[in-house]
């Protein structure tokens, strides 16, 4: 990602801090990656009204590192640029294999999100929400108005904003790898991954 339109990452360490510090620090982005340690957590939206100084005054990515990933970040970042109006996410979705494991969208003829199916069996669909996301400043502005400590960007403000969710379907891979056996999945998968 760095190199190719973001220039600045943060990264929450709070699961296993000492092999991502030390990860980063092996990395030839090091010099751009600064991080931050939560010893409680505060949630996917906490922690970003918490760094709110770092986001600076545009739109920034926010990405859920449990999952594994290639897609076109030039075509997403592209598609936030020229999303429709009124929209302010701009939520990567993908094709899933398991579809009642997933967060699936239902999308309108402009890829505007329209209604979220939570992880139940039968979902209308298979195109599954990828938790990366770009955000404008009304999102950061909507968290911090909440004048909330721990905030769930799943369950508080996705629902808040359907309508107003631009998707970029990636069509190349995303994979869960919030448990061993999917981890697994996405070590055999990566030996065959061709990431530009």
């Amino acid at each position: 990602m760095l190199g190719q339109g973001i220039e600045r990452v943060l990264v929450n360490t709070h699961y296993f801090a000492s092999q991502v510090t030390a990860h980063i620090a092996e990395s030839p982005w090091s010099d751009r990656v600064e991080t931050i340690h939560e010893e409680v957590l505060l949630g996917t939206g906490g922690s970003i009204c918490a760094n709110a100084d770092f986001f600076g005054n545009g739109s920034f990515i926010v990405a859920h590192a449990d999952n594994l990933t290639c897609f076109d970040l030039a075509g997403f970042l592209d598609r936030h640029r020229t999303r429709p109006p009124g929209t302010h996410i701009t939520m990567v979705t993908f094709t899933s294999d398991d579809p009642a494991s997933c967060g699936i969208v239902e999308e309108d003829s402009e890829g505007i999100v329209r209604a979220f199916h939570e992880k139940v069996q039968n979902p209308p669909g298979n195109h599954a929400n990828g938790a990366i996301y770009l955000f404008d400043q009304v999102i950061l502005a909507y968290m911090k108005d909440m004048k909330k400590r721990v905030i769930d960007i799943s369950t508080e403000i996705l629902p808040s904003f359907i309508g107003q969710i631009n998707t970029f379907h990636n069509d190349d891979y995303l994979r869960d790898i919030g448990t061993p056996e999917m981890l697994q999945r996405a070590e055999e998968d990566i030996l065959k991954l061709r990431c530009t």
